[in-house]
């Protein structure tokens, strides 16, 4: 691994054990052994790492969610796929993902909650993508304005789960959202 991406992935380890705010820089470097030169020759501030940092966890969640889904035929499997690959989560059985400590990307907005803000919106990107990706693959099944209600409203159910599962510690949400899409499929 390159000492760029060692900097991203231990900065992702550690922001997302401990917070943005309370991780300095100076504890990235000695954990990812590697010289504050080097940090800024790739990053010209801790904000910039950020950025970096958000676009792997986008990429490494994406890529994960989308490889849960690519079975699924239908509005169905992909209901449950989706539903279910959270459950996984949530109950840190999925490999690619580091144990379940809450949305990254929902920590991070509340960090930086001003919606101007370049960090906050690459936030807002993620959700807003990862639903279009869902919406996307239920297109292929349905037709679009159907397809976009689902993707909203199974979308919605997952932000609740996560924030059920990661602040009352209710490792069952997602399953109980599942319960919930299921029933959108029949109106």
């Amino acid at each position: 691994m390159d000492k760029q991406q060692q900097l991203i992935t231990t900065a992702f380890r550690l922001f997302y054990r401990n917070g943005i705010h309370a991780t300095g820089i100076n504890q990235i470097l000695k954990e990812a052994g590697v010289a504050k030169k080097t940090l800024y020759h790739h990053f010209p501030g801790k904000d910039d790492l950020l950025l970096a940092v958000l676009n792997y966890r986008d990429q490494r969640f994406t890529g994960w969610m989308m490889k849960a889904l690519e079975q699924a035929t239908d509005a169905e499997t992909l209901c449950d796929a989706w539903f279910m690959a959270l459950d996984d989560w949530f109950n840190s059985r999925a490999e690619e993902l580091l144990p379940f400590r809450g949305c990254f990307f929902i920590h991070t907005a509340a960090e930086y909650s001003d919606p101007a803000h370049p960090v906050h919106q690459q936030c807002q990107r993620h959700k807003q993508q990862l639903q279009q990706a869902l919406q996307q693959r239920l297109s292929t099944c349905l037709d679009d304005r159907r397809a976009t209600e689902l993707a909203r409203s199974w979308a919605l159910l997952k932000e609740g789960a996560i924030t059920s599962a990661a602040v009352g510690g209710d490792l069952s949400a997602a399953r109980q959202a599942l319960t919930i899409a299921r029933h959108s499929l029949g109106s």
